[in-house]
C-alpha cells in the first residue's frame, strides 16, 4: 500500500463506506490518536501492532457523552430481533455502567470529556489503585466489550472483508513482523497498522481528525435527530485538570528542601526552596490530556499563567528548553519515589526510552520530539 493509496483509503472509509453505526469513524479516529500518542514508533519503519484494548480505551472517551443517562444520543438504529429492541451500540450497557460508577466515585459536575480523564487514569496502575474495585470491574467489562465490538469495523472497513486491515491476532503470533506500542502483552489481540498507513495518519493527523468529527456529526445528526452543533461540542470537548498534583508537588518540595534547584525550561529562571513555582504541563491538558510525570516540570508561575497557557513552545524555544528538561528529570532521579514513577510513565509512553545511564537524556529528547510532533500535526499556536 503506497502513501497516496493510504490517503484514499482513509477518505473512502470515512466518506463512502456504508455505515449502520459510527464504528468505522471511531476506529479511524482511534488509530489517528494512537499514532499521535506514540510518536517515536515511526523510527522503526515497521508495521505497528496496536492492542484492541488500547483502541477500546479511546472509544470510551469518544462515546462517553453519548451514554449520558439524562440525554442518551443514538449512534445507529435500534433494530428489533426476536421481539426485543437491540441497542444501537453493542457496548452501550457496559459503557453506561462504567459512567455511572465513575460519577458515583467522582461526584461534582459532569463533563462530556470525563472519558478522556478516565482513560488517562487507566494508564497508570498506581493511580488506579486509589479507586474502588467496583470501578475497576466496570472499566474492565467496558474495555472487553468494546474490544470485541471493534472487530466488526476492522473487518468491514473498505470493500469486502479484511480488505484494509488483517484479522486481529495475539501479539505473540505477529511479534516478529511488527513493533508493538509500549505496554503490549503477548496475549493481547492486536490490529496491525501497515507502516505506510501509519505514516499517512502521522502526516495528515489534523485532516483525519477534522474529517472524522465532521462525518461523525453528519451521521449522528441523521440517526438521532440531535442538532449537529451539539454533537460537535460533545466530540471536541476536552477535560479540565481536576486531578490534584499534591503528591508530585510534595515530592518536589522535599527535593528543594534538600537543596535541589530547578530551572524553568521556558524562562531559565532558577527555582529553589522559597521560590514560587507552577507544576507546568509541557503538553497542556487541553491539548494532550495526561498527568504523566515526564509532562510535569517546575516552571515560572507568571510565565506559565500569562504567556504559555495552552500553547506549545516553538522549535527554537524547545531547543533551549531541552537541556533544562533533562536536568529536571535528573533532579527527579534524586527521589526514589519520583524516579520510580518517571520510569514507569516513560515506559508506557515512549518505545525507545529505557532506564539506564542515558535515561534522562533520551527521555528529554523523546519528550521534545513528541511536543514537536503534536504542535505540527495539530497546527497549534506557539510561544
Amino acid at each position: 500500500m503506497r502513501l497516496i493509496a493510504s490517503d484514499k483509503v482513509i477518505s473512502t472509509i470515512l466518506k463512502h463506506d456504508s455505515k449502520v453505526t459510527s464504528y468505522k469513524i471511531a476506529l479511524l479516529r482511534a488509530i489517528n490518536d494512537v499514532v499521535l500518542t506514540y510518536a517515536d514508533l515511526r523510527t522503526y519503519e515497521s508495521p505497528v501492532a496496536v492492542p484492541l484494548k488500547l483502541l477500546a480505551k479511546f472509544w470510551i472517551a469518544y462515546y462517553w457523552p453519548f451514554v449520558d443517562p439524562d440525554m442518551p444520543i443514538q449512534q445507529g438504529p435500534q433494530a428489533k430481533r426476536d421481539g426485543q429492541t437491540r441497542n444501537d451500540m453493542a457496548f452501550r450497557p457496559a459503557l453506561q455502567a462504567l459512567r455511572q460508577q465513575w460519577e458515583q466515585v467522582i461526584g461534582g459536575l459532569k463533563n462530556p470529556a470525563d472519558g478522556f480523564f478516565l482513560i488517562n487514569e487507566l494508564r497508570s496502575t498506581r493511580k488506579w489503585q486509589n479507586y474502588p474495585e467496583s470501578l475497576s470491574e466496570a472499566s474492565s467489562q467496558a474495555i472487553a466489550t468494546i474490544a470485541r465490538t471493534l472487530e466488526m469495523p476492522i473487518r468491514y472497513a473498505g470493500p469486502g472483508h479484511w480488505s484494509v486491515f488483517k484479522r486481529p491476532q495475539a501479539y505473540s503470533a505477529i511479534s516478529r513482523q511488527t513493533v508493538a506500542v509500549p505496554g503490549t502483552k503477548p496475549s493481547d489481540r492486536c490490529l496491525v497498522i501497515p507502516f505506510e498507513l501509519w505514516t499517512t495518519f502521522r502526516q495528515m493527523s489534523l485532516w483525519v481528525e477534522a474529517l472524522c468529527i465532521h462525518e461523525w456529526c453528519l451521521f449522528t445528526g441523521r440517526v438521532s435527530g440531535v442538532d449537529r452543533g451539539v454533537i460537535y461540542s460533545l466530540l471536541t470537548a476536552r477535560p479540565d485538570n481536576r486531578r490534584p498534583l499534591t503528591w508530585e508537588r510534595n515530592q518536589i518540595d522535599i527535593l528543594m528542601m534538600e537543596g535541589a534547584e530547578f530551572t524553568c525550561p521556558w524562562t531559565e529562571r532558577q527555582l529553589r526552596q522559597g521560590t514560587a513555582y507552577d507544576l507546568d504541563h509541557i503538553l497542556p491538558i487541553a491539548v494532550y490530556p495526561t498527568n504523566e510525570l515526564w509532562n510535569l516540570v517546575p516552571s515560572d508561575p507568571n510565565f506559565n499563567s500569562h504567556q504559555k497557557r495552552d500553547r506549545l513552545p516553538r522549535p527554537e524555544r524547545l531547543a533551549v528548553a531541552r537541556p533544562h528538561l533533562e536536568q529536571t528529570y535528573l533532579r527527579y532521579g534524586n527521589s526514589s519515589a519520583l524516579i520510580e514513577v518517571l520510569e514507569e510513565d516513560a515506559a508506557l509512553r515512549f518505545a525507545r526510552v529505557q532506564s539506564g545511564t542515558t535515561f534522562t537524556a533520551k527521555l528529554a529528547h523523546a519528550v521534545a520530539d513528541l511536543v514537536e510532533e503534536v504542535a505540527e500535526s495539530r497546527n497549534l499556536a506557539g510561544f
